[in-house]
């Protein structure tokens, strides 16, 4: 059935501009809220001046309207109407609200379309040669990133004597996995991961064991994983210390993978 009643091309949307002060001149600004404002055309303006209707009877340029004579500044105007012209589709301002949202309206799909998305930051760093250790030491010699079938994503990470510095702000995936060897029986050996958020003081934050108590002369490996939120690149480091009862050997090696650390950066803090 068809729709009876005005059709969509005659529906206005009519906005109250701010009433004109006359003061004896032909031309005035359009203002509403004491702000300018352009209308469409001159067509689509209604001014009332003296209780008389005025239309197409002036011109409009940008935000000024022009009566072709002086206006004496004794007329009072009664009201300045714009129409729009056809269905409103672009909405006023300040008029689209949280509650006018639709569900699912904004997603991070239609938010992020057309932009890199993905891990902006990974990492991978090593030991190259085995590290002899007995009881607590800080891993702070022979390490290099990965240069065999990966180099980084973003910037990497930068180290110095054992300490690694992020390169940005962010939440961190931190994994670090290793393989020790140890000619007597040791119960547990392996790396505990430091954190400072003070660039001085540093605290526990991962532990990863491996060891073997019964037996001698065996290889153990072990791994640890966490997540640190770096707020400030200056105070938030890591390092990696050793903890065994007695001596191991922590594996090393220049083209594999064997004991070292890797980071990826998985969002902003």
């Amino acid at each position: 059935m068809a729709y009876l009643g005005r059709g969509l091309d005659k529906i206005s949307n009519i906005e109250v501009l701010d009433n004109i002060t006359f003061d004896g001149s032909s031309s005035y600004s359009i203002t509403k809220g004491s702000v300018a404002f352009t209308p469409n055309s001159a067509q689509s303006c209604l001014i009332s001046i003296d209780g008389v209707v005025q239309a197409t009877n002036f011109t409009v340029n940008s935000s000024t309207i022009n009566f072709g004579v002086a206006v004496p500044s004794t007329s009072t105007c009664n009201f300045f109407l714009h129409y729009g012209t056809g269905v409103m589709t672009v909405p006023s301002d300040g008029s689209v609200t949280t509650a006018k949202l639709g569900s699912n309206a904004v997603s991070s799909a239609k938010m992020f379309s057309g932009f890199a998305n993905g891990i902006t930051m990974a990492d991978q760093w090593r030991i190259t040669a085995n590290l002899s250790s007995n009881g607590t030491n800080v891993v702070g010699t022979n390490w290099e990133r990965n240069d065999t079938n990966f180099d980084k994503i973003g910037t990497g990470m930068t180290e110095s004597s054992g300490i690694f510095t992020f390169p940005s702000t962010g939440i961190y995936n931190i994994f670090y996995n290793g393989l020790l060897y140890a000619d007597n029986a040791v119960p547990y050996a392996g790396f505990n991961l430091q954190k400072t958020t003070d660039n001085s003081s540093y605290t526990d934050l991962i532990y990863g064991y491996g060891g073997n108590a019964s037996a001698a002369g065996r290889y153990s490996g072990f791994y640890g994983n966490g997540i640190f939120d770096v707020t400030n690149t200056t105070t938030h480091k890591i390092r990696l210390r050793t903890t065994s009862p007695d001596t191991v050997t922590f594996q090393g090696d220049t083209s594999i993978q064997v004991t070292g650390i890797t980071f990826i950066r998985m969002g902003d803090t």
